[in-house]
């Protein structure tokens, strides 16, 4: 499978997803620089990556999501290829318009860095394949501004339809209804807070994260 990391100036789990993804896939991504207009043909999965963009100034994955290379990444996700933002690339993807909603400071203004247990939605999704919904897996988080927050009528049509991917099995950041990730309509796109990158080896400490990366692997093929 072929697939992408988006690389922005700040940018510090890039090498992370390149790792995951080449461990899984047996094919080493392509860093795209955010300066770029174009991505590869051909494309499996598109990962925007966690870390600092343009050093979270103005807002967390603000002036990322306008730069060049976003047009692509939307255009190409509007095409159906996954797109998987973690962290600071769920913050991108959020700005970007891609998923609904918004990350803020977490509850009590802290840096959260501990591993946290999740409860696996009932999203339909290729990156949710490897899991049973209803499945708790352990991943750690790492983040000031992941406090996910939308309005009441968002929240309940996120779970009337199925978006919700992940949740915090315990409170972790003041997140409105404990939400830890979310996909599109159309399930292709992710974006969640914990990073299953991670947790691919046993080496890592576990391996719960490494069936986000084998399902997607999975359905595409």
């Amino acid at each position: 499978m072929k697939s992408a990391v988006i690389v922005f100036p700040g940018s510090n789990c890039d090498r992370d997803l390149a790792v995951a993804l080449e461990a899984v896939t047996g094919t080493a991504p392509t860093m795209v620089w955010h300066a770029h207009t174009q991505l590869p043909e051909g494309l499996g999965c598109i990962a925007v990556p966690g870390g600092f963009s343009y050093g979270d100034y103005l807002r967390s994955g603000a002036i990322a999501a306008r730069s060049p290379i976003m047009r692509a990444v939307v255009e190409a996700a509007g095409a159906g290829v996954p797109v998987l933002g973690v962290c600071n690339g769920f913050q991108v993807l959020t700005e970007a318009g891609l998923l609904p909603g918004a990350l803020m400071r977490n509850a009590g203004l802290n840096f959260v860095c501990r591993d946290v247990a999740l409860t696996v939605g009932a999203a339909r999704s290729p990156f949710t394949a490897g899991y049973r919904a209803g499945d708790t897996i352990t991943v750690p988080v790492a983040h000031h501004d992941g406090n996910y927050f939308a309005d009441a009528d968002t929240l309940d049509r996120l779970e009337g339809e199925g978006q919700v991917a992940f949740r915090y099995a315990n409170p972790v950041n003041g997140a409105a209804r404990d939400i830890a990730g979310i996909v599109n309509a159309r399930g292709n796109v992710l974006g969640m807070m914990p990073h299953p990158e991670r947790r691919i080896a046993p080496g890592h400490g576990g391996i719960d994260g490494r069936a986000l990366f084998e399902g997607l692997l999975e359905t595409i093929a």
